[in-house]
């Protein structure tokens, strides 16, 4: 009994065998198209918030005199507004005063969010450069799967993600712990200052943890970037059957286009013996080569080359040439040089014209036009 198997079942990744190939530049650009790239967001979100809490370091001089301006503003009106209305502040004036009060405060720090904005923008540009895409706006329909959704969470990726996200936490809560140990004491201290120096001193510490938080995050935003990058490498790798699958679809088939060369070279030797009558000379090699070649002053200035070939093709210039009463003239190094360094329809090279001309001169004094 014999049993039949399909060896293509027992592949890593169906039909073509396992993906150990590196990506070709048309599935990268591709996957660029569809918005796959190797990014990290993390590089973003560090640099991003060391721009913003740098930023804030810089403005907090200004940031703190115009938060206080906000909250004497709101305090003076508040006393007014609560004896109009008999003790009672409503509710639309309320609604006023936070609207202001949170506009005010956007506005203080616009500045310094503009810019944390704008690092994080010119991260995601540096990592992989400026093509913007709507492919991965588009709802994808296979996400919807329960079994797709199942994948993803047990998935390497996932795991990933995770000991990140407890990296960050680890990291977060000891950077705040060993900075703020020894600040507990100026909690205390606080309501015996000055408003303004309150607010400096709680910004500061706030603008001085946030630069360490996000310093030393970057360790995790580089690590990830490398992971990132071996892993698009690695989901990019393609079989031997998908880098032959496209190159027939961006080459076409290799045989399709040896044939298609073939017929291009039958039409170019069928155009060429049809001007081949018109030659003056062919030059011979004897047996391997053979060039015809015409001289009229009226369409060129130097001799042109009609019709060149070598072996079969030559023996097949020599019968035309006979059967039109061309002369054939046998010249070894001449019929070499012709046939390696002049294409047919192209006129003789200058450092060529002295020996073709001696043939036809030998030509025309044979035919008696000389």
């Amino acid at each position: 009994m014999i049993l039949r198997y399909n060896l293509q079942f027992f592949a890593k990744e169906g039909q073509g065998g396992e993906k150990t190939e590196p990506a070709t530049e048309k599935k990268l650009s591709d996957a660029r198209k569809e918005g796959q790239v190797a990014k990290s967001k993390e590089i973003a979100i560090a640099f991003g918030l060391l721009a913003l809490f740098v930023g804030m370091k810089v403005w907090i001089g200004y940031m703190s005199g115009q938060f206080l301006d906000i909250f004497a503003l709101i305090y003076n009106k508040i006393p007014e507004t609560v004896t109009f209305w008999h003790g009672e502040m409503p509710v639309n004036d309320i609604r006023i005063l936070v609207s202001h009060a949170l506009l005010q405060t956007l506005l203080i720090m616009a500045p310094a969010l503009m810019v944390g904005l704008l690092v994080a923008f010119l991260c995601d540009v540096a990592q992989v450069g400026w093509k913007p895409t709507g492919k991965p706006l588009q709802p994808k329909f296979n996400k919807l799967s329960p079994i797709s959704g199942f994948k993803r969470i047990f998935s390497m990726n996932s795991l990933v993600e995770l000991i990140k996200s407890i990296a960050k936490i680890l990291l977060i809560v000891y950077i705040c712990y060993s900075y703020l140990k020894d600040k507990w004491p100026l909690l205390y201290l606080f309501y015996e200052l000055p408003l303004l120096d309150a607010l400096q001193t709680i910004s500061s510490l706030v603008t001085d943890l946030g630069i360490r938080v996000s310093a030393t995050y970057m360790i995790i935003a580089f690590a990830d970037l490398i992971y990132q990058r071996v892993k698009f490498a690695n989901d990019m790798k393609m079989t031997k059957q998908e880098i032959k699958d496209e190159y027939k679809q961006s080459e076409g088939d290799p045989q399709i286009k040896g044939r298609i060369r073939q017929k291009m070279r039958e039409v170019s030797q069928r155009r060429m013996m049809q001007n081949l009558p018109q030659a003056d000379v062919v030059i011979t090699n004897p047996t391997h080569y053979a060039v015809a070649v015409k001289y009229d002053p009226a369409v060129a200035e130097a001799p042109v080359v009609l019709a060149k070939g070598e072996d079969y093709l030559a023996a097949r210039i020599k019968e035309v040439a006979k059967e039109n009463h061309i002369e054939i003239v046998e010249n070894k190094p001449l019929a070499r040089m012709l046939y390696a360094n002049v294409d047919v329809g192209q006129t003789v090279p200058p450092e060529l014209y002295q020996a073709v001309a001696e043939v036809l001169a030998f030509v025309y004094h044979l035919q008696g036009k000389v």
